[in-house]
């Protein structure tokens, strides 16, 4: 796709003693399960690449055909289908349970190793001289659930991260059809974990998570799915994220009303059920610094998120800037309204 004509907005400074030293720009949309614009800030049709954030919409095939209910999947380990997980002892455990459940074990994962995202799982595995594994990967548990999807299809566990593979062919026709385009309309590239990824515009992005929280519309399989979903997250926050991370945080901070997915390259989505709402977001140069505080504030703004807990992630919200002392010299903070048709 050719470079975008768009209008950004600064969404994030980032300061130092009395300076703004860094700014990043970007795009968010909130819409309704209609589809309507509720509010945004920069272009709302701004054409970008779902990353992670998918993984909520990729873990509704298994929950809708009855396969996760038939192999017993437990909350946590649906919610880690949904992962971008630390690498923590509790998700490899839960990421080795599903896979048995699936009939493999680690060996069939195409998701490649990587060292845990959560520094002290890491630490520990380096201390104890052990390397990392597939199991520790951040995608291990979607992993997992798409070769659950190809046990419970009947077809074939090899090849599957492949785009032809019909577990990814049924995942892109949940996607096109929760984003409300056509599948054609969806530009495919290949993810950091070797799998498809989605892109689609970021009012698409947001009209899928509405629906994800509020899929009244829906029909009676993909609704009931999407309510497993999003109830096991709101039951096994740790599981979609971990220790110390803003997706957990969120869930925990409200008590479960919000709901929301991180992914890379500055992409963030979130579903409001009670409002009726979705979200996403795209920081243009993709800093994962400034991800959570628009997030957080675009919440905040929309009367998602509450003052009290809007203070309880003060610490993704507005984070300081400290230097190598320790000391803190600048905040990370939000500068923009967002703007309702």
């Amino acid at each position: 796709m050719p470079l975008q004509e768009h209008h950004s907005k600064p969404l994030i400074e980032v300061t130092r003693g009395t300076l703004t030293e860094s700014v990043h720009r970007g795009h968010i949309a909130v819409v309704d399960t209609a589809g309507s614009l509720i509010a945004s800030a920069g272009s709302p049709d701004y054409y970008t690449y779902a990353r992670s954030a998918a993984k909520l919409l990729q873990a509704i095939p298994l929950v809708e055909s009855g396969g996760a209910a038939r192999l017993g999947l437990t909350e946590a380990e649906t919610a880690l289908c949904c992962a971008s997980h630390g690498g923590e002892p509790r998700h490899t455990e839960a990421a080795r349970s599903l896979l048995a459940k699936a009939g493999c074990d680690e060996s069939a994962l195409r998701c490649g190793p990587q060292e845990p995202m959560y520094a002290p799982a890491a630490d520990m595995l380096k201390a104890g001289g052990q390397p990392a594994t597939a199991l520790h990967n951040n995608c291990s548990g979607k992993h997992a659930g798409m070769l659950a999807l190809a046990q419970v299809m009947g077809v074939s566990i090899h090849q599957y991260t492949d785009p032809g593979h019909p577990v990814q062919q049924k995942m892109l026709a949940a996607v096109a059809d929760m984003c409300g385009v056509p599948q054609s309309g969806i530009t495919l590239g290949t993810d950091g974990c070797g799998v498809p990824v989605f892109g689609v515009p970021i009012a698409a992005l947001a009209l899928a998570y509405a629906r994800l929280g509020s899929p009244r519309g829906l029909p009676a399989e993909r609704a009931e799915a999407c309510r497993r979903i999003v109830e096991s997250i709101r039951h096994q926050p740790y599981y979609v994220a971990g220790t110390a991370r803003f997706d957990t945080a969120l869930v925990e901070a409200t008590g479960g009303r919000i709901i929301g997915k991180f992914g890379a390259e500055g992409v963030y989505a979130a579903a409001v059920p009670e409002l009726g709402l979705g979200l996403a977001l795209k920081i243009e140069d993709g800093a994962e610094r400034a991800i959570y505080p628009a997030a957080a504030e675009a919440l905040l703004q929309l009367g998602a998120l509450r003052p009290e807990e809007a203070a309880k992630l003060a610490a993704f919200h507005r984070p300081p800037v400290y230097n190598r002392r320790g000391d803190i010299v600048g905040e990370i903070r939000p500068v923009f309204r967002l703007t309702r048709p």
